[in-house]
């Protein structure tokens, strides 16, 4: 029995995943068939928090499988210096797990008043972001009472991944979404072990980073919001390719990182930057599916094989959020109730 609420709807997840892929094709299908034929080569992206880093994940989505452009955008621009970037070509997005972020939805007002399709990714229904946009994909998650999202996030990529594989109307990368809920599933069995080794890992650390590259850039990002909201650990999260230009400077003898290698296109990059960490007295915790960055790690965590890169965040982050929930006890914090935060913030 899970033993807290976070727990619970970690736990949740393939169920989630597995009901959006089910209920939700109808509607991403209906949405793509709208945006065909539009000439859209830009994505603009308003997001906070998690979202921001479901956001991250579209950006690799899009431009490698749309061969789109797209842009993270900056709210305060149009709430606080009230100007009015252009937007024509673009598809504006909104994604929010609550949708009543005012400077989120004021992006995807003034992208519609602008002519361009919009589109609101939230969990709920007749929230002012959906009523904002012209379409609305519903994540079909239920109530997320956890302060600290987790099956929000892990839906909202399965969204973007079903929407990109739609509109380039990719046979294949839809039969691959099919795998995604069974292994996460997979992984929840899985975890742990792994988990229980890190936590020894990483007790007693204030301060870590996280590393990933491509389409777990976002992971990284995903995985340190998570140790700070959760484990009040000051993570930073860092693409493998910027971490090489200054920061590799601070890796020494108990240097804390989690390193993020799944197979693909980084993976060799990726397994060099550890094997670089490790000759410089660091022992890295490492998620991945590869057996030689496991063997550098002294408590690794384990993805399953055969993975398709592109799919990966969506399994990578759950021994992530396990982790950060795992840590947040292990010093007696509630990991229901993380200081400061509250479940909806409506920034301005």
């Amino acid at each position: 029995m899970p033993v807290s609420v976070l727990e619970g709807e970690i736990h949740e997840q393939p169920a989630v995943l597995a009901r959006l892929l089910a209920t939700g094709a109808a509607t991403v299908e209906r949405i793509a068939d709208r945006l065909a034929g539009r000439g859209l080569h830009h994505v603009v992206i308003a997001a906070r928090g998690s979202s921001d880093n479901a956001a991250r994940y579209a950006q690799y989505l899009f431009g490698v499988h749309n061969e789109m452009t797209v842009t993270l955008a900056t709210p305060s621009i149009f709430t606080r210096y009230h100007a009015r970037p252009r937007m024509q070509g673009s598809l504006v997005i909104g994604i929010s797990q609550s949708g009543e972020s005012p400077d989120l939805i004021a992006v995807v007002e003034e992208g519609r008043r602008q002519g361009c399709p919009t589109l609101a990714i939230t969990n709920a229904p007749g929230s002012p972001l959906a009523s904002a946009a012209d379409d609305t994909l519903l994540l079909l998650a239920e109530t997320e009472r956890s302060v600290a999202a987790t099956k929000t996030y892990t839906a909202q990529l399965m969204a973007l991944a079903m929407l990109s594989s739609a509109l380039a109307d990719d046979g294949r990368r839809r039969a691959e979404l099919a795998l995604v809920p069974e292994l996460v599933r997979q992984v929840l069995l899985a975890a742990p072990g792994p988990t229980a080794k890190a936590i020894e890992a990483l007790a007693g650390i204030d301060h870590a980073v996280v590393l990933g590259r491509g389409f777990n850039f976002a992971t990284a990002h995903e995985l340190a919001l998570k140790l700070k909201e959760l484990a009040r650990v000051a993570a930073k999260p860092y693409s493998a390719a910027d971490f090489q230009y200054g920061p590799i400077a601070l890796v020494e003898t108990g240097f804390a990182a989690i390193v993020i290698c799944a197979s693909g296109a980084v993976q060799d990059e990726i397994e060099s930057l550890i094997a670089e960490m490790v000759s410089r007295g660091s022992r890295p915790l490492v998620v991945s599916d590869r057996v030689g960055a496991l063997a550098a790690s002294p408590a690794p965590i384990q993805l399953p094989p055969a993975m398709p890169e592109w799919l990966s965040p969506l399994v990578a982050i759950v021994p992530g959020q396990l982790l950060a929930m795992a840590l947040a006890r292990a010093r007696g914090l509630d990991p229901d109730r993380p200081r400061s935060l509250q479940k909806v913030t409506r920034t301005r």
